[in-house]
């Protein structure tokens, strides 16, 4: 066994204890240490080592008493698998009850591959602390700074150091060799105020600990080396000589005035054969037996302390948000000039001031990051915030605002009333950016920016969708073409004896016998596409004959949209993609992906779009954006992994405010039936979102075309057609009572809006039953203009929540379709199409019965038919068919003939969208 600790630290390593090269072991230091060994567990407890090993011991017992799952690992990355050492970490680790784990890399190995080993344990989470043991010459700069500052538990790093020089003894590691050294000083000369301490061959992190540690208690240091000119003069001036490697034998000890004191961690320097004199006052054999159980007592101690500290990091953390200011301006600019008129805060600093930990984003550019799903584990103690709906009245084509109120709530909560608070949105489409919607950012003064980089891309979740979803689509035509020119042979069967198999089970072993005319999986594309509603594939002549006709939906209407959504975990949504029935074979029986062996893959596509996308509002208030399924043929909603993860982020007395996809007929009790039940969450209150301009349509007010200029109707003051529209508010407020959650109504305040119009609203909303209802002006003055809102959806909160689904899942099928469409839609009944009874059958055996309902219909009225305005009764409801998203976990029936791939319209948006080639800027979006 060969010993170099203290120079070897000197030089920045973390092991005390280490080879070095033409250095012969000390004849006396085996049986030093194997007295050290034989007394560790027992008589040590007297010693300085010992005692620190039991504080550590109580220390970390206490920790694991209020976290029992804790285990703390001590990584040591050494060179050479050394038994001595790793015995004697091993035992301190033991005694305390550390976990270490010992990485040794091959001798020889480059700079580059030792660093790479440290950046693999700094994101290890099992691993918190990191120490290095390796060769003097393997201790450069870049591989001490490798290691993660908050596992440095040898404080080597420039981060420990430079926090240990500023007093911030707390939040870093102490050099443990340095620490054993002044513990050594305090017993050996009681205190080392005023003396003059020299420190010889003390090098790097060590000398910098040091002399540190010594003049905060007063000493006055000096350094030096062997070959130092001055050496004589300064060892004979010195109280006291910390050396840092063994004495050249031409350097005399008569150059040591009597009575120094001298603290060496090399033992080779303290041995007899040096010939050291009576009157040089240096460490007795015990404390030469101290000295390295001492400095690895010091690392211990400094792992538990780093545990510790990683248990604290871990537990929920307040905001400290600091949010941007605005200066709105009038006439309201566009929306893209608001946007680039802000500076966005760096996403990294946002995620800080919202108690994220640095481990928990992956970054994309600037302004947006991924947010991992181990904050779940890490935070799922801490107790939920307040859960918030945005919903709508029935539509104008033009929309009503439920975004921009989304996002001006929180603007309101949070930089106004000082409430912590999480906008929830999902992910646009390009179709409607593109088409004739626009984006979804919101608007006005109350936007997520970058607007561009939010409606174009993001971080590439659609994208995932779209190649997962055609793999799938794929993957089942391929399969029907193999099996119907293959045979049973020469797909090949893997069995211990093929064969004892019968015709029929080789049959059944390898084929699917997908029945085609079953098929119900469709490819998807993010584009307005309405060529593609109906198309033919396989007539190239290598499909050899098999074609059929199939069609393309929009990415968003995707059942992987839909799971996304609604999935809870990775292993969640892996299971649930497996379950996802693509058709039937000729049995009748359902096919799924498991069945066609693409469940893997699909999850390898989708393990990155799992992870909600942190942006922020125009204020700097924190929104999750992910998922975007449509809510007239999907369930219209954000994900639940975003809203868990916000709701414990904001705190207990914190809001979390998501949006459900057009009218409360449709979004919001989508939401409830099939978000709520898949989360397990319970909402607190329902904000309602109305517009003068809507409520004048359900009036009988004319048409409202998307793109066209508003009739006078709409730009003046007419009490009479609002009287009337506000029929289809109070439907709405009903529709949330029948969950038994409170109602805040937000009116959308226009520019053209009169001042008794906005008061005859609220006035018939809070007579409907509305808890309260108050206009807003956040577009046009951001949080500000909402405030109002704010205070009333906290005093709806703390209002007693009867929350209830509006149906039982036991239900049969037809059941629960009349339920909705009665008591949601006021239908007076509905009618089956013989494809829909059919296909209703066909489920119910299949044991898919049990499934909550998503109606897929129009978003333009409360009926099927989208001219039908207010409040229409006495329709029966035409279902033409009815669907199963089977992985997603709901049946869908289709009211009327409804399109899963919109088309583009005379004048898309797309003519008005351009990039500045100079700047790079987009422009046009709205």
């Amino acid at each position: 066994m060969r010993f170099s600790a203290l120079c070897r630290l000197s030089r920045g390593a973390a092991a005390p204890l280490a080879g070095r090269k033409g250095i012969a072991p000390h004849r006396g230091t085996a049986s030093a240490w194997g007295r050290w060994e034989t007394h560790q567990a027992g008589g040590a407890r007297g010693s300085a080592a010992g005692e620190i090993i039991q504080s550590s011991k109580k220390v970390l017992a206490s920790l694991q008493k209020g976290h029992p799952t804790f285990k703390p690992t001590l990584a040591i990355v050494q060179a050479s698998d050394e038994d001595l050492v790793q015995e004697i970490n091993q035992n301190f680790a033991k005694e305390i009850g550390l976990h270490v784990i010992h990485i040794c890399i091959p001798q020889g190995s480059s700079e580059d591959e030792i660093v790479g080993e440290i950046l693999r344990l700094n994101e290890d989470p099992t691993v918190h602390g990191v120490a290095l043991h390796l060769s003097e010459n393997a201790c450069s700069s870049k591989i001490l700074n490798a290691v993660k500052p908050e596992k440095d538990v040898d404080g080597v790093s420039d981060v420990n150091l430079g926090r240990l020089v500023r007093g911030d003894t707390y939040n870093c590691s102490v050099s443990p060799t340095a620490s054993a050294v002044m513990e050594l000083l305090e017993k050996l000369v009681k205190t080392v105020d005023g003396k003059k301490v020299l420190l010889v061959e003390t090098c790097g992190p060590l000398e910098a600990s040091l002399q540190c540690l010594l003049q905060r208690k007063g000493a006055m240091t000096m350094s030096c080396q062997w070959k130092t000119q001055q050496l004589q003069s300064k060892l004979h001036q010195a109280d006291v000589v910390v050396v840092g490697s063994t004495k050249p034998k031409e350097i005399p000890v008569s150059w040591i005035r009597p009575g120094t004191t001298i603290v060496n961690c090399y033992p080779d320097f303290l041995s007899g054969e040096h010939g050291y004199g009576q009157d040089v006052k240096y460490s007795n054999q015990s404390a030469i037996d101290a000295v390295g159980p001492l400095t690895i007592a010091m690392r211990m101690q400094n792992m538990v302390k780093t545990s510790e500290r990683w248990i604290q990091s871990q537990q929920y953390r307040e905001w400290n948000l600091h949010c941007l200011k605005l200066q709105p301006l009038s006439p309201v600019p566009s929306d893209i000039e608001i946007s680039r008129g802000q500076s966005p805060k760096a996403v990294d600093v946002l995620a800080k001031e919202i108690g994220l930990l640095a481990d928990e984003i992956e970054i994309y550019g600037q302004t947006k990051a991924k947010v991992r799903l181990s904050l779940l584990e890490r935070l799922k103690d801490q107790t939920n915030g307040k859960y918030v709906l945005v919903a709508g009245i029935t539509p104008t084509p033009l929309g009503e605002g439920k975004s921009t109120v989304t996002i001006g709530l929180v603007q309101a909560l949070t930089a106004h009333l000082n409430v912590n608070s999480f906008a929830c949105l999902r992910q646009p489409s390009q179709g409607p950016t593109f088409g004739v919607k626009g984006g979804a950012a919101g608007g006005g003064y109350a936007q997520v920016i970058p607007m561009e980089e939010f409606n174009l891309h993001l971080t590439g979740d659609i994208h995932a969708i779209t190649a997962a979803n055609n793999l799938l689509a794929a993957a089942i035509d391929a399969r029907i073409l193999h099996e119907s020119t293959q045979s049973d042979k020469r797909l090949g069967i893997n069995k211990t004896d093929p064969g004892t198999l019968t015709a029929d089970e080789i049959n059944t072993f390898v084929r699917l016998n997908i029945d085609p005319s079953t098929i119900t999986w469709q490819r998807v594309l993010d584009t307005n596409d309405r060529f593609l509603r109906k198309i033919t594939i396989g007539q190239a002549n290598t499909e050899k004959g098999f074609f059929r006709q199939a069609q393309f939906d929009i990415a968003v209407a995707s059942e992987i949209m839909a799971i996304l959504a609604l999935t809870t975990s990775l292993a969640d949504m892996k299971e649930r993609l497996g379950k996802m029935v693509v058709a039937n074979d000729k049995n009748g029986q359902p096919v799924t992906a498991e069945d066609l062996g693409v469940t893997g893959a699909l999850a390898v596509l989708m393990k990155d779009a799992i992870k909600p996308t942190l942006m922020q509002t125009l204020e700097g208030t924190p929104v999750f954006v992910h998922a975007g399924p449509f809510a007239n043929i999907a369930h219209g909603n954000s994900s639940v992994l975003a809203d868990k993860i916000a709701l414990k982020l904001v705190g207990e007395e914190g809001f979390v405010v998501t949006e459900a996809g057009f009218g409360a007929d449709i979004g919001m009790e989508k939401f409830f039936n099939i978000k709520c039940r898949a989360s397990g969450l319970v909402p607190s209150v329902v904000v309602l979102v109305a517009t003068v301009r809507a409520l004048k349509m359900h009036g009988g007010g004319p048409n409202v075309t998307a793109g066209a200029p508003l009739k006078k109707e709409y730009t003046e003051e007419n009490l009479q057609l609002v009287a009337d529209g506000c029929c289809n508010l109070q439907k709405q407020i009903q529709i949330a009572q029948l969950f038994g959650v409170p109602v805040v109504v937000a009116l959308n305040v226009f520019k053209t809006d009169s001042h008794a119009e906005v008061d005859l609203v609220c006035e018939i909303a809070k007579r409907s039953g509305a808890f309260d209802a108050v206009p807003c002006n956040h577009w046009s003055a951001g949080g500000r203009g909402a405030v109002e809102l704010a205070q009333a959806v906290r005093k709806a909160a703390s209002q007693e929540n009867r929350f209830k689904y509006l149906y039982n899942l036991e239900l049969p099928i037809i059941e629960k379709i009349r339920i909705i469409a009665q008591k949601v839609y006021g239908a007076e009944d509905i009618e089956l199409s013989p494809a829909a009874q059919s296909q209703i059958s066909r489920y119910s055996k299949q044991g898919f019965g049990n499934l909550p309902i998503c109606m897929a219909k129009t978003h333009l009225s409360l009926s099927h038919q989208p001219e039908r305005k207010g409040v229409p009764t006495g329709f029966i409801l035409p279902i033409s068919d009815v669907r199963a998203s089977i992985g997603a976990g709901f049946i869908y029936p289709l009211v009327g003939t409804m399109s899963t791939m919109p088309g583009l319209p005379t004048r898309p948006c797309f003519y008005d969208i351009d990039l500045d080639t100079d700047t790079e800027q987009v422009k046009g979006l709205f």
